[in-house]
């Protein structure tokens, strides 16, 4: 076994020991709402935030992007689940800025094994079966942070299973101070 998995298990050993009576938590989010936000491991939405287990739902993929399976979750989360009002929030200093699609279906088709980046250029640096099925993904990059927010709740909202009384709502959060920027 894994170092990480035995670290991962023992805290869940810990976590569930006190897990009083969160199995009584509701399906549906206490607070109503769903934030789509980045995978990025710096975040954390519930504390950024200010959120409890049962609170909200909270959807991550890379760059927060609204990607067809994300406005999936967000359409669930409303039509199902009762959520009132969705967040998009993106972050400074994102990964998802740092390359474009060609570049990493380009990688992909060598090798799949991790690349390293320089600060300006990916390289693979060993041969681990690629495939050209990179070319078939649509990966969301972008270049302008707040635009890359700006167009999805743009999507989100013009999309045909968003009711329009759901507000949606663009932010930004700061790594560096923890701050949530509203982009209009």
């Amino acid at each position: 076994m894994s170092q990480i998995r035995t670290e991962v298990t023992a805290a869940n050993d810990a976590y569930a020991a006190d897990f009083g009576d969160k199995g009584n938590l509701a399906l549906p989010p206490a607070r109503g709402f769903a934030i789509l936000t980045c995978m990025d491991a710096r975040l954390d939405p519930a504390k950024y935030a200010g959120l409890a287990e049962g609170d909200a739902h909270v959807i991550r993929n890379a760059g927060g992007r609204a990607s067809d399976d994300a406005i999936r979750s967000l359409v669930i989360s409303h039509k199902l689940l009762g959520t009132r009002e969705w967040f998009v929030i993106h972050h400074t200093d994102c990964g998802m800025e740092l390359f474009d699609g060609p570049t990493i279906a380009t990688l992909l088709e060598t090798s799949r094994a991790t690349a390293t980046f320089d600060g300006t250029q990916w390289a693979n640096t060993q041969a681990e079966g690629g495939s050209t099925e990179g070319w078939h993904v649509a990966w969301l990059t972008f270049k302008d942070l707040a635009q890359s927010v700006r167009d999805d709740v743009a999507r989100i909202k013009a999309h045909p299973l968003t009711p329009d009384t759901i507000p949606v709502h663009g932010f930004i959060y700061d790594v560096k101070t923890g701050r949530l920027l509203p982009v209009d």
